[in-house]
């Protein structure tokens, strides 16, 4: 045991851990013996920020210079922060969202002293202790850790979490990054089952970045997300998993052929369509952070193919969205068809779609009138084939990688088929439209559903809402990072009110992605699961007899008393 871990587990974190009443009950042998137990892979996590400031829990301390400039400059990176447990995407998740604490630097200006100035660094929803995962028996042993003591666990991969599963104030986090063990398999046979698959295995800390450029030197396409710092096991996946490859080829639980999971009451599991069949079911769709901690999983792959590329730009004024509304509200359903998927854009205006199915001259031919109206509004329209996946992803999502370490919230619905094959459907959506780009600014919109997969009924556990749409519309808001309680409350309420009141309107029979379901959701069980959430609940309570897993609004979620940094609306 490191130095500093003793001295930590001498302290017992002074305040942090005293605020916990479960923590706090834990002698400093009880921590010791978890630490020899992981082989001295338990960590103190302190925030990601902390090195800039002068105060920490209100106790003067020196600021790293030297770490404080590294933090600085890569602050907005997402390969940057994926190397550190305590750093989300979203940072709202290592603050304190109901008391407004936390540790943040101002993302527009990482380098201003403003955010630290006289400001105390405080440890907000950031687990204190973390296992760096390196075994199964890693995870063995924090279960039967929490079932002796009652300490609460959570489990992170990436720190892409827009409703903050990974987070858990003073629980023991599960930091799976770590596991990066990737392989190809030619012919790929799960455990116990007969016929084989072209298949890729990814230990779950591994990214869409390295598994994109693997596949493409194994000439295969890997089905996967459009952020390159996703891990490619984690909760994308086991929330449903699109990405704009799944109108043609799925979502990333159609193509998940094997799961390696250690589940809450202690075992290692093997989960295929052969043994497990319940967890395996329940893994495609359920969500993360409440089945147990998955070490791998197994995916279908594609042969290795060109794609044709869409990427249209225009000037939007006030005579030509409607026009470019409707052009994309009439013409999405034979699109779909077609197997176009991609996204509607707001920065820059327009839209980048993909088709793995058309030739270019087919392609041309799809997107015509968009090319036309382009060319007449100040636009581009640029089509070409590339010749696989990996320089699509390279060109449109490495090269211009979005920058993160804001607080955002997401909140969406599926919309589905039937809204864009009738006239009043699609008049609703095109005034919908109009609304929210006055309201809101102009819509950011995966385009990203299974609408041409032949998916068969029944076998993920996903809401089917997602087989019969076409767009998952959505809104992002944000907010500074110094905003008071009442100013979070104020923005989680306008989305609130506006998924409820004009998405749900929209679609009140479909459902939303669950990775992307606005905080307060009202029917969570409805909108992420549908008809599958009874059966779900029977899965979970199944593998995790004593409730160890619990995240917000997961399967068997326990309430929001349980989850004090998360405010309430009223």
């Amino acid at each position: 045991m490191t130095r500093a871990i003793g001295l930590f587990l001498a302290s017992l974190f002074l305040s942090t851990i005293a605020s916990s009443s479960k923590m706090s009950g834990v002698t400093e042998a009880r921590w010791h013996a978890l630490n020899a137990s992981v082989n001295g892979r338990l960590h103190i996590a302190k925030p990601f920020a902390l090195p800039c400031f002068s105060r920490y829990d209100n106790v003067s301390l020196a600021v790293d210079e030297q770490a404080c400039r590294a933090i600085q400059a890569n602050y907005t990176s997402p390969a940057f922060r994926i190397e550190s447990f305590s750093a989300n995407m979203m940072v709202e998740y290592e603050t304190c969202m109901s008391t407004a604490s936390g540790c943040l630097l101002d993302s527009t200006d990482p380098q201003g002293t403003l955010a630290t100035d006289g400001t105390s660094c405080d440890q907000g929803d950031i687990s204190p202790y973390y296992i760096d995962i390196g075994l199964a028996s890693d995870i063995q042993t924090a279960f039967q850790f929490s079932k002796e003591t009652d300490v609460p666990l959570s489990i992170k991969n990436s720190g892409h979490d827009y409703l903050g599963r990974t987070r858990r104030r003073d629980s023991l986090g599960l930091w799976t990054h770590n596991l990066q063990e990737i392989s190809y398999h030619p012919q790929f046979v799960p455990e116990q089952c007969g016929g084989s698959h072209r298949a890729i295995t990814v230990g779950a800390g591994v990214t869409f970045e390295q598994v994109y450029a693997f596949a493409d030197e194994n000439d295969a396409m890997f089905i996967g997300g459009y952020a390159q710092t996703i891990g490619a096991s984690g909760g994308w996946m086991m929330g449903g998993g699109h990405g704009v490859l799944s109108p043609s080829f799925g979502l990333g639980v159609d193509r998940v052929l094997e799961i390696k999971i250690v589940t809450p009451d202690g075992m290692l599991r093997t989960a295929n369509a052969c043994q497990n069949t319940d967890l395996f079911w329940a893994l495609r769709g359920g969500g993360g952070g409440t089945f147990g901690v998955v070490i791998e999983s197994t995916h279908l792959v594609e042969q290795r193919i060109p794609i044709q590329v869409i990427n249209m730009t225009f000037t939007p004024t006030d005579t030509n969205l409607q026009e470019y509304f409707e052009i994309l509200v009439n013409t999405s359903a034979q699109w779909g068809s077609e197997g176009w998927g991609g996204h509607i854009n707001h920065s820059p205006p327009g839209i980048i779609y993909v088709n793995p199915r058309l030739s270019l001259d087919e392609a041309t031919a799809s997107m015509a009138q968009l090319t036309a109206f382009a060319k007449l509004n100040n636009g581009t329209s640029v089509i070409e084939t590339l010749p696989s996946w990996l320089p699509f992803f390279t060109q449109f999502i490495v090269e211009v990688e979005a920058p993160v370490g804001s607080p955002k919230v997401l909140g969406s619905r599926l919309m589905p088929l039937a809204l864009f094959e009738s006239v009043e459907g699609r008049s609703r959506l095109v005034t919908h439209l109009l609304n929210q780009t006055a309201e809101r600014g102009l819509p950011y919109i995966p385009v990203t559903t299974p609408i041409a997969f032949n998916y068969t009924p029944g076998t993920t556990s996903v809401t089917p809402a997602w087989r019969n749409s076409l767009w998952n519309l959505s809104n992002g808001p944000v907010w500074a990072y110094n905003s008071s309680v009442a100013e979070i409350r104020a923005t989680l309420v306008s989305l609130h009110d506006f998924v409820h009141d004009q998405l749900t309107a929209l679609a009140p029979d479909s459902g939303a992605y669950m990775n992307e379901g606005e905080i307060y959701e009202s029917n969570h069980e409805f909108a992420y699961w549908g008809p599958n959430y009874e059966r779900l609940l029977a899965v979970k309570n199944k593998y995790d007899p004593d409730g160890l897993l619990d995240c917000w609004k997961c399967v068997g979620w326990k309430g929001a008393t349980h989850f004090p940094c998360y405010l309430t609306l009223a």
